[in-house]
């Protein structure tokens, strides 16, 4: 069967076999990111009036957080029918509109699926709470301690949910207690039951047979839980993680060794990839999985396959982690050569550097360093990742406790520190112009949250418009992404000093593509001698905000000796010809 599965894919198309490897992502939060109707909420159709943009830009596929059936407790992640679409964002004819006008313009879309746990008001849970026999063990159960009464019920164990407190819950109706390790109305759905996997992967299947290109998959490490059976029945008490600052109720306080990376995690994950791989053949399409999964890089990259069975891609964060205002370019090579090291042979790799989870990238890493990120993740090879607004710079905005969304901040109960915790501030809509909620949405009342303060300087329109800009830089290096360097070429990253950042792409038969990044806020002169596979003279194809004077705007001649750049400049080169012997040789 599988070496059969390997010819039949073998007669597919190799673009669409090969797409994905070299795909730009663009995640839009729906909510977010386009208001078609006034109602203030980011909706479907305000998407799909803006994928020529995305596709102008030269996004390859875009990923759209939940617009499943939801309460919306969690912003759609606590979801309640995995087959219909929210109201809020519109109806199945308008996801089919946008999916057709998508495909038109040679845009893919993949969905993003929640598998840890639904809402409390999906059918499947009422019916569990119930104790319908189908459903009685789609989610986890357990009895509490000392239960001779109700009023003393203590739950099963120490768990801690992500947004604080205990992660149980009592159900007077079945007499129970209830996993749920986010919002209490986040209940744990038990993969143990084989019931549930097939579920699961029935919803898999659903928008598959209706077109979409693949999933990132939510919060995978989380889906399994110790086995019971293990500890006489109960589930054991997680210990201390030692952590001075947490308290009690918080999720750090405890150091979480039976609630995630559990091994049968992984087996799960490799039988969704043969349902995609199914619509691999079927569709004869590469369909892609992305799986979210904060934790060690020896865990990560076990979801890429165990050397029998293949798996998915494993989000990336090191990036979008560990890189900052300060750091220098020692260490951001560091960050690099630490995931290319360590993935498997003949994967592929990617790069994140910001999603609807974490503080936004300008804010993180300052304004004048978004250039020097975005180039980063579009010149590294693999799948690049962008966040809905990290093309113009966009940066948190302000948000009040009243206005404050966020489950993760509103359980603080703290109105002083709350914004410690939310994840409010990387969601507020999205910046297309300098009108009224920054050309989001036309209501006359409130959106969802209060557009960013500084939308008047900072918006698409304007950027456009700009002389130079952060959105046309980002659109310069994704003119160069597409080229077979980049797409295929070897990777040569140096840090030829503390603050001088060097990304190169050779591919023979093509002109080699160099980046250079200026983390100090002086000028600095690099000298690229030793990167004996570049020719003397460069083109500069990509200028950054930061790159100051004629002789580093696009079109300039530069001397690989003697590249002279400004403070917090990102410049891409590209030698004159190809890198074989001939015109590259004379140009030495």
């Amino acid at each position: 069967m599988r070496l059969l599965l390997i010819l039949i894919i073998a007669e597919v198309s190799a673009v669409d076999l090969e797409w994905w490897k070299s795909a730009l992502i663009y995640q839009i939060y729906p909510r977010s990111f386009k208001d078609s109707n006034g109602d203030g909420t980011g909706d479907l159709n305000g998407i799909t009036e803006k994928l020529p943009y995305l596709q102008e830009t030269g996004i390859d596929a875009i990923w759209l957080s939940p617009i499943f059936l939801s309460p919306m407790y969690d912003a759609g992640y606590d979801i309640s029918d995995y087959r219909q679409i929210s109201p809020e964002f519109g109806t199945m004819e308008d996801f089919e509109t946008l999916l057709a006008k998508a495909k038109g313009l040679g845009l893919r879309v993949l969905l993003d699926l929640v598998p840890n746990h639904t809402s409390n008001e999906s059918e499947w849970f009422i019916k569990s709470k119930k104790g319908d026999p189908e459903y009685s063990d789609y989610y986890v159960w357990a009895d509490g301690i000392n239960a001779c009464t109700v009023g003393e019920t203590q739950p099963p164990s120490n768990w801690l949910s992500q947004f604080r407190k205990s992660a149980w819950e009592y159900s007077v109706e079945r007499g129970q207690f209830y996993l749920h390790q986010f919002v209490i109305g986040q209940p744990d759905l038990n993969y143990r039951n084989k019931k549930v996997q097939e579920e699961m992967k029935d919803v898999l299947r659903f928008w598959l047979d209706r077109g979409i290109s693949g999933y990132r998959i939510d919060a995978v490490n989380t889906m399994y839980e110790v086995d019971p059976k293990k500890f006489c029945g109960r589930y054991p008490d997680e210990p201390r993680s030692g952590d001075p600052i947490a308290v009690e109720d918080d999720y750090n306080y405890l150091k979480h060794i039976y609630t995630k990376d559990q091994d049968e995690t992984y087996s799960v994950i490799y039988d969704w990839r043969e349902v995609l791989d199914e619509y691999t053949i079927k569709d004869q399409e590469y369909k892609i999985m992305i799986t979210e999964a904060y934790t060690d890089l020896e865990h990560l990259m076990r979801y890429y396959g165990d050397g029998k069975r293949n798996g998915s891609i494993p989000f990336n964060f090191s990036l979008l982690e560990n890189i900052r205002k300060d750091s220098d370019a020692v260490s951001i090579k560091r960050i690099i050569d630490q995931w290319m090291e360590n993935m498997p042979v003949g994967r592929t790799a990617n790069w994140v550097n910001g999603n609807h989870d974490q503080s936004r990238l300008a804010t993180r890493v300052g304004v004048d360093r978004v250039d020097a990120m975005n180039m980063l993740t579009l010149l590294l090879p693999g799948v690049a990742f962008t966040y809905q607004g990290e093309e113009l710079g966009m940066t948190d905005g302000f948000i009040t406790w009243e206005e404050t969304q966020d489950p993760q901040a509103c359980n603080t109960d703290d109105p002083i520190n709350y914004w410690k915790n939310s994840r409010d501030p990387s969601r507020t809509p999205y910046q297309w112009d300098d009108s009224p909620n920054a050309g989001f949405s036309t209501t006359n009342g409130k959106t969802w949250l209060p557009v960013a303060d500084n939308y008047k300087d900072v918006n698409l329109d304007a950027q456009m418009k700009a002389n130079k800009s952060h959105y046309q830089f980002y659109k310069d290096v994704v003119t160069i992404r597409k080229k077979d360097v980049v797409r295929k070429g070897r990777l040569d990253v140096r840090a030829v000093s503390n603050s001088t950042l060097v990304v190169g792409r050779m591919l023979p038969g093509n002109p080699a593509i160099v980046g250079v990044i200026n983390l100090s806020n002086d000028t600095e002169i690099t000298d690229l001698s030793e990167f004996e596979w570049l020719p003397a003279y460069l083109i500069v194809v990509a200028s950054g905000v930061g790159c100051e004077g004629i002789s580093l705007e696009n079109g300039a001649i530069i001397r690989k000796d003697k590249v002279v750049m400004t403070g917090k400049c990102a410049l891409l080169l590209q030698s004159l010809c190809a890198t074989t012997k001939g015109c590259c040789e004379n140009n030495k």
